[in-house]
Order: structure tokens, then sequence, then C-alpha cells
């Protein structure tokens, strides 16, 4: 089972976070939190890892929509898109299937608002894809 959508580039890591994090201002999306997997690991563990990024992103109106809709859905928000690099150096944007994600709660209400964060996301994508390059992987 698939449970993101993703899209690879090549560039530098920070650029593709900045333009990922954009992408998402653009769609109306703030980001939350932005946890650096990397530097958390290094710090807490004394271990090494690759370039790797958290960012919670919620769209207050859909989320206040959602919550309307079934309050425990926040123990699934914010939705969490990941830039990370890979063993070939391309960096890969990866965001959660929202239908997937509100899936689990059962609620048919959901699923009108997981298709706009899921076409909202399939944007953000492709803006970071039409402003890095993307590769031939993804």
């Amino acid at each position: 089972m698939y449970y993101t959508i993703q899209t690879a580039v090549t560039g530098e890591f920070d650029d593709v976070v900045d333009t990922t994090i954009a992408a998402l201002e653009d769609e109306g999306f703030g980001v939350l939190c932005d946890i650096d997997i990397q530097a958390t690991l290094k710090q807490k563990l004394g271990e090494e890892f690759r370039q790797y990024r958290i960012l919670g992103a919620c769209n207050p109106p859909l989320a206040y929509e959602g919550l309307t809709e079934e309050i425990e859905l926040g123990a699934l928000l914010p939705c969490n898109v990941i830039v990370y690099e890979t063993d070939d150096g391309d960096i890969v944007v990866s965001a959660v299937d929202p239908k997937q994600l509100v899936g689990i709660a059962d609620n048919d209400a959901l699923d009108s608002i997981a298709t706009e964060v899921n076409e909202r996301f399939e944007r953000v994508l492709s803006a970071v894809t039409d402003e890095i390059g993307s590769t031939s992987e993804a």
C-alpha cells in the first residue's frame, strides 16, 4: 500500500526545502513544525544520518472543516511532508496521501476534504518539480 505521493528532484537540499515551503504556502498551508532529523539524531544519539526534514503542514480552513466532521482527526494532523536526500544525491519530496490518512477514520464526510488536500499536495509537488527539476526516478 502506498501512503505517500512524491517527486524526486536534483538540486541543493536547502533550496528544495525552501521551494517546498513556498509551494505549500501558495496552496494555503503553513508549516507548523520543521523537524531536522539529521540534526536531532546527531544531537540525541551521536548518529550520522542523511539530510532529512519533516514539515508539519496545515491548511487552517481545511483542518477546521475536518475537525468539525471528525473531532479525533486532530490525532492525524498536521499532514507531514518530508524532504530527504537519497543515496544517489537526489532529493525526494514526499507528502502523506491524505486519502490514505483519513481512510482510517472511516468517515465518508472526510472524503471531499481528503481529495482537496490531495489535489493541493499534487500541485505542491508539481511546483517543486517545475522550480527545481525532476530526476528520472520519481
